[in-house]
């Protein structure tokens, strides 16, 4: 049986998640891992082989996808259309109010060089945009809700990092209970960013830092902490490796609705995602969409796609037949 030949660029958390996954698809194999840094001093988990991003393009006959594994805020936007000239990539690009302009860029350069590129894939966004798109066109009269957490935010432990003072620190992100609750009678209310989620900070300050001054400057920052009601926590560094050392998330997508003579019956619809680990489980959703991109290249397909335009029969590795037999 014929492979699927997958490269990952990049190999941070993600990078290290997609090389595990695809160690649990019998129709993938791993050509290897393209980094920015030194290859010889990178060591990966699985012995894969490491090479420099310039070596890429030479290697573009035996990469059927690229997985592209850099961070949203500034790799994503540079790193996905320039390597979608060469290659078909899939990136997890998250900044939502973004994406249209991520999706236009890729697009144009995949649609001139002639490849398949898929944007914006992992759990949010990716299938919890799916999750709103099925509850909002079954349900047209009603309201969504997204409920993240409790997990860590990778962005905002990265902005605690920044706070003078600060040797380490690590931010959980936490949906309030009651709000939810609201959510699920029916009543449909409506919900400040505030009523929502509250932020958790596990700090370790650097010695002799000034505490009081460490805690104003995380619950005062704009754009990430001033909406929400935050605690600050100081712990060692010793209780932060024992009890800090994972990276769990997930969170609810929520559809309260209305039906029936005059929208008098309520209905709800609810998903959830419980993950121990953020980035392994959205490097196992790349590497089922990167099966479904080969098999969409190999209908001819060009030019950027989202999780919107991707038939659910394409992500598995069972037939048609099989599909119908056993899932349907």
């Amino acid at each position: 049986m014929s492979k699927y030949r997958i490269a990952i660029a990049g190999y941070g958390n993600l990078g290290k998640g997609v090389e595990l996954a695809i160690q649990q698809n019998e129709d993938m194999e791993l050509v290897g891992v393209f980094t920015r840094r030194d290859p010889s001093g990178v060591k990966t988990a699985t012995g894969a082989k490491v090479y420099g991003m310039d070596d890429a393009a030479a290697m573009a006959d035996s990469i059927d996808v690229m997985i592209i594994c850099g961070g949203s805020a500034t790799d994503l936007p540079k790193q996905t259309p320039e390597l979608a000239k060469t290659f078909n990539v899939i990136d997890s690009f998250d900044t939502h109010a973004r994406i249209p302009e991520h999706f236009a860029n890729v697009d144009k350069a995949a649609r001139e060089s002639g490849h398949l590129a898929f944007i914006s894939l992992g759990w949010d966004p990716g299938l919890f945009s799916l999750n709103r798109l099925y509850a909002e066109s079954i349900l047209p009269s009603g309201k969504t809700y997204t409920f993240w957490g409790k997990g860590v935010s990778q962005g905002h432990s990265d902005a605690i990092r920044r706070v003078e003072g600060v040797k380490r620190g690590i931010q959980y992100t936490v949906p309030i209970e009651s709000a939810m609750d609201a959510v699920r009678s029916g009543s449909q209310p409506e919900l400040t960013t505030r009523q929502k989620h509250l932020r958790e900070c596990w700090v370790v300050p650097e010695e002799g830092a000034d505490r009081a001054k460490i805690e104003e400057s995380i619950k005062t920052m704009k754009n990430y902490f001033d909406e929400y009601d935050t605690t600050v926590n100081f712990i060692t560094e010793e209780e932060f490796d024992a009890v800090h050392n994972k990276m769990p998330h997930g969170g609810f997508v929520m559809r309260s609705g209305m039906t029936g003579a005059g929208e008098s019956t309520h209905q709800m619809i609810e998903y959830s995602l419980k993950l121990d680990s953020n980035p392994e489980f959205t490097a196992s959703v790349l590497i089922c969409y990167a099966r479904a991109l080969c098999r969409m290249r190999a209908e001819g397909a060009v030019g950027c796609k989202t999780a919107f335009d991707i038939a659910p029969a394409y992500l598995s590795p069972l037939s048609a037949e099989e599909l119908r037999a056993h899932l349907l």
